[in-house]
């Protein structure tokens, strides 16, 4: 039998210490400076998704003027950082805002349970190192998981894989030994991390091949500032970064308002970019994708590195379906072999609400996929929750901070009003069944899973609009109290 430790009490907690978590946990400790709170983290260190993957090149997918904290900008010129860097910076912010001492390490969250008459939330979690249950109790809960399963990423069953002698492994569980020097690798995949596998490793290997059964938009972007370089030389650091900010969070709405109103024109734009730097005589079939632009989302890559070591022959593309596996590497439907002694599937994740967790309501199972986000923060029905979603459009930071900000907004708010619990009331009339907070994209892993997260509503506040301007006014600036949350 599992020994249970003496309850903890706090006044919010936060499940998760990535990016969303720290930034929650600064956000408190900034605009709720008498609150107590805790962040419960599974993993032994803090950084979330930028702990956890450590396959070569990993990197952030946006620029890092705006994929930074509104609240401490990011402040150096590299455009997209190395997942060194950023776990570096988160953990410099949590030590800046004096976050650290709050976090419990090595705490799987199996449930929350929500007690209208005691009006707060019982959190169990599981030490995982030695099976022991941990109970806490908080007035407040917020959600700070991400969408994906920290556990297992998505790998289809692909035939014959049992018969392949060399070596398989998926990104998210990267073997750190693993060497790869002066082997021929076959990288499955077209989206983020095959984009940023296959340069990084290209060096390397005696040969590299990214394998896709359909292309995705890549284009290039300056792997470092050099316009902001020369600001920083006459103007002061603070300026700079925040003009850079603001520059960068208005170029990433305006081409992703062009893609959408003009969707044959960018597409031509983005492909006539990837032809510049393979060359005229490259094969522009592997880039030209059935889907229009930001159906899915784009890649990255800095200084056109996939594209050059493509041109350089370090590296090639092959886009066909796989047959089967072989003892040697793999058939395509073509009839093409590719010789591999390791295979890497960057064949994306598996979508996971809350980290896993169960949640009730007065003993009552709560299944999120039936319930609305309000403003895309609180839960329709739920007493005293937030879950902090970032942008799928745009950096997953900007929306993750004026989250948090609003949630420091409500609960001050609350107290002032003297109010303890606060819950989004919704009409189920206005529920979209058919459309998820997710379904602005037509991502393979957002379709296979799209059923497990919460629904959007008609229209505002149960609408996700994925635009910062407006989420800024709506979370920021609407009064709190707009006749649909329910107080008491």
């Amino acid at each position: 039998m599992n020994k249970k430790s003496s309850q903890q009490e706090f006044d919010v907690l936060i499940i998760g210490a990535g990016l969303s978590g720290i930034g929650a946990a600064c956000h408190l400790q900034k605009e709720c400076a008498g609150k107590t709170f805790a962040i419960l983290e599974r993993r032994q260190a803090m950084g979330g998704t930028w702990d956890l993957f450590r396959y070569p090149g990993i990197r952030s997918d946006s620029d890092m003027f705006s994929f930074g904290y509104g609240f401490r900008p990011w402040n150096e010129l590299q455009v997209l950082a190395d997942g060194p860097s950023i776990r570096n910076y988160i953990h410099e912010t949590a030590d800046e805002y004096r976050v650290s001492p709050h976090i419990h390490y090595g705490l799987k969250v199996t449930g929350a349970a929500w007690s209208s008459t005691e009006k707060h939330w019982t959190v169990t979690a599981e030490r995982e190192d030695s099976g022991e249950t941990e109970t806490f109790v908080s007035r407040f809960l917020i959600g700070c998981t991400g969408y994906y399963n920290y556990d297992q990423g998505y790998l289809p069953d692909f035939p014959g894989m049992d018969r392949f002698q060399g070596t398989c492994v998926h990104p998210q569980q990267w073997p750190q030994d693993l060497d790869y020097r002066d082997k021929k690798v076959v990288v499955i995949g077209s989206g983020a991390t095959a984009v940023t596998l296959v340069p990084a490793m290209a060096e390397d290997t005696s040969h590299i091949t990214m394998l896709q059964r359909s292309p995705s938009y890549i284009f290039s972007v300056p792997a470092y500032d050099k316009f902001s370089e020369l600001l920083d030389r006459v103007l002061p650091s603070g300026w700079v970064y925040r003009m850079a900010r603001w520059r960068n969070i208005k170029l990433q709405r305006l081409i992703y308002v062009i893609a959408k109103k003009y969707p044959d024109f960018t597409r031509k734009m983005l492909l006539s970019n990837v032809k510049r730097h393979v060359g005229k005589d490259f094969d522009m079939t592997h880039f030209q994708p059935v889907y229009q632009p930001w159906d899915e989302r784009l890649c990255a890559v800095p200084d056109a590195d996939l594209f050059k070591d493509l041109r350089e022959g370090k590296a090639d593309i092959v886009t066909d379906h796989i047959d089967t596996f072989t003892e040697k590497g793999i058939r395509l439907k073509s009839g093409r072999e590719l010789d591999a002694d390791i295979i890497i599937a960057a064949t994306g994740l598996n979508l996971q609400v809350l980290g896993g967790m169960s949640l009730s309501l007065d003993g009552e199972p709560l299944d999120v996929s039936e319930r609305m986000t309000y403003k895309g923060v609180l839960m329709e029905g739920v007493p005293n929750m937030a879950w902090i979603f970032g942008y799928t459009n745009a950096s997953w930071t900007l929306k993750a901070d004026i989250a948090s900000a609003y949630i420091c907004r409500l609960l001050n708010y609350m107290d002032a009003e003297g109010l303890t619990v606060v819950t989004p009331e919704g009409d189920s009339d206005l529920t979209l069944a058919d459309r998820s907070i997710m379904d602005a994209l037509a991502s393979g892993y957002v379709k296979r899973s799209s059923h497990k997260l919460p629904r959007q509503g008609r229209h505002h506040p149960w609408k996700v609009v994925n635009h910062y301007g407006k989420d800024k006014h709506i979370l920021l600036e609407e009064p709190v109290e707009d006749g649909l949350l329910s107080f008491s």
